[in-house]
């Protein structure tokens, strides 16, 4: 098997280090579990040069992209996850890879946070190259730079979990979401299959503060208000300590309104103006 392992977070996060472990671990099981093997297992890591988090499935389309080596199959990419992935896949590797896990982000990506996460994007983007891909997160405690994240739960759990993934047929354009509770390994009890919750409007706002040359700038925040999730999604499987498994896919058609505006505008085009 070759993966392909991305993040948002940057070359030099320690999420990186984490997927690396949960990588390495996954071949060592498949591999002990395989009477023969074609080829050798092989793990790439083509992650982006600066952290890009929230910045969802952007490309780099207005400026070139620089791609560094910094090792055998390590590479960094002055562009966002999508870029490492479709870079990855063009020119970088060798040959397509078999699987890409991206993360582990520093933080959870639940509810409206796939939206705009690069770690999902990073998985987006090679299932749209016909691979399949997850994207993985540990939650945190709190969002500090102080606060270490449990690594050891991502670690300890994913393997296994992405194993399990792996033996079961996904649909087209489909891709896991794991979420890791921010737990130690012992108080982390149960996997949970969830569905994509909403935390709500207005959760996202922007911090407006002043240089000191009198000019207005803004910090775009999170309330971090504490809410009752719903019970089923990954937002309550962060609360109740579970992990989190989600499958996402890139459609964001909603089908009820397709049916029932048919009826209304379908057809000829109406005219403009009242009456």
């Amino acid at each position: 098997m070759r993966i392909l392992l991305t993040n948002d977070d940057g070359i030099d996060a320690e999420g990186l280090e984490c997927l690396e472990t949960i990588a390495r671990t996954l071949l060592d099981d498949l591999g002990s579990s395989s009477a023969k093997r074609d080829s050798p297992n092989e793990i790439w890591i083509v992650a982006p040069a600066t952290e890009q988090s929230g910045k969802g499935r952007g490309i780099t389309l207005t400026e070139p992209l620089r791609v560094n080596r910094l090792g055998e199959k390590r590479f960094s990419v002055t562009g966002t996850p999508t870029d490492c992935v479709v870079l990855a896949f063009s020119d970088i590797m060798d040959g397509p890879p078999d699987l890409v896990l991206s993360g582990v982000n520093r933080g959870h990506n639940v509810g409206e946070d796939c939206s705009y996460s690069g770690t999902v994007a990073g998985a987006l983007q090679g299932m749209a190259l016909g691979v399949r891909s997850i994207a993985l997160s540990q939650s945190l405690e709190r969002f500090h730079d102080e606060v270490t994240a449990h690594w050891e739960t991502a670690a300890h759990f994913a393997p296994g979990i992405i194993r399990k993934l792996l033996e079961q047929d996904w649909a087209p354009g489909v891709v896991m979401n794991l979420n890791f509770p921010a737990r130690p390994i012992e108080a982390v009890k149960e996997v949970e299959v969830t569905v994509q919750g909403f935390r709500g409007i207005g959760e996202m706002h922007a911090v407006k503060r002043t240089d000191l040359r009198g000019r207005d700038y803004y910090w775009m925040s999170f309330r971090g208000a504490k809410q009752d999730h719903a019970p089923g999604t990954d937002l309550r499987a962060m609360d109740d300590g579970k992990i989190s498994v989600t499958p996402l896919h890139i459609d964001l058609t909603h089908r009820e309104s397709v049916h029932g505006l048919k009826g209304v505008i379908g057809g000829v085009p109406p005219k403009a103006g009242l009456g």
